[in-house]
């Protein structure tokens, strides 16, 4: 009995040094890339899991290849029967809006609730480009926050250019939040803005995200721990920085957070909200800026906003104020 308690409390102290000697697992933490959720799909056959959608692949980087699956407009579905990449290409310029997606850790493109969220957005009648960053899915590469913003930002421009001017909505969810505002401030920083952005469960900075994660707040009592997990963030140049990036950011923006979210706290969508109200009176820019928040009897939580009745609703409402 002694053994095992010694044993035990070896253990639970070692996780600290252990972090701080490897600080990558911290990062592998982060991306959850490695579970591959769900198994055995065949990620380039999309039609297995989702209808009238093309899988396609873009070189991003140098010797990187991402996965990217092309969902049509319901109205359209009747008409891609049999139809070549080619063809699911060119209607991107039908005048019709674009979402792209960046979704959250862990899975892929394939996960149901980020398939169901693609569906309602189809029946909507928007064109849907979902990507996996590099490492995730049957995308090459290593994931970083460098990287992963790199693969947002070509795919953005890639939709641009293939969209003939159709307006190309950057959607976000959880990590992917961090990744959209990261791309978004540098499509600002080129010249230009991003036409919009929806975030879904974001967060302020993943940091506060990771400390505030059940095994982290096993350790957070212990001086210095803290501390630790912000220098690990640092030395492997994970931030993820939202709350930063929207102090800059012009573009319109929409932000979607349930009350019940257990991964990302409810107030993190808030304070998000606050700050781009802020900036937008600083930048003297009348860009439509919203929050919809999901009473916490829904059960929504942090994946699960997709099932809202008036999501579809609410998104039309937001892009027609836009495209009006």
């Amino acid at each position: 009995m002694k053994r095992a308690v010694w044993f035990l409390i070896s253990a639970y102290a070692s996780v600290p040094v252990i972090l701080y000697l490897f600080p990558w697992i911290l990062g592998h933490a982060i991306f959850a890339h490695l579970l591959r959720f769900p198994f055995f799909v065949d990620l380039s056959k999309p039609e297995d899991v989702l209808n009238h959608t093309c899988n396609f692949y873009l070189n991003t980087d140098q010797g990187v290849s991402v996965g990217v699956w092309h969902t049509l407009p319901a109205s359209q579905w009747e008409k891609a029967a049999g139809k070549s990449p080619e063809w699911y290409r060119e209607t991107l310029g039908d005048g019709r809006p674009v979402i792209i997606y960046l979704h959250g850790n862990v899975g892929t493109r394939a996960i149901n609730h980020r398939v169901g969220l693609v569906k309602v957005l189809s029946t909507v009648g928007y064109h849907v480009l979902s990507l996996d960053y590099r490492g995730f899915g049957d995308s090459t590469g290593e994931p970083s926050e460098a990287g992963l913003t790199s693969d947002a930002l070509y795919l953005y421009h890639w939709a641009k250019k293939h969209s003939k001017g159709s307006l190309v909505c950057v959607w976000g969810h959880s990590l992917g939040s961090g990744v959209a505002t990261n791309a978004a401030v540098k499509i600002q920083e080129q010249g230009s803005a991003v036409d919009a952005l929806i975030l879904e469960a974001p967060y302020t900075r993943i940091g506060e995200v990771v400390a505030k994660h059940p095994l982290a707040k096993m350790y957070i009592f212990l001086p210095g721990f803290e501390s630790l997990l912000w220098n690990i963030l640092e030395r492997i140049n994970i931030s993820f920085d939202n709350n930063k990036n929207l102090q800059v950011l012009t573009s319109p923006l929409l932000i979607l957070h349930s009350e019940d979210d257990n991964v990302v706290p409810y107030h993190m969508g808030q304070k998000l909200y606050q700050t781009s109200l802020q900036a937008k009176k600083k930048l003297s820019t009348h860009a439509q800026v919203e929050m919809i928040s999901f009473n916490a009897d829904l059960g929504f939580s942090h994946s699960h906003i997709y099932l809202a009745p008036d999501l579809s609703a609410v998104v039309r409402k937001f892009i027609e104020n836009l495209t009006g």
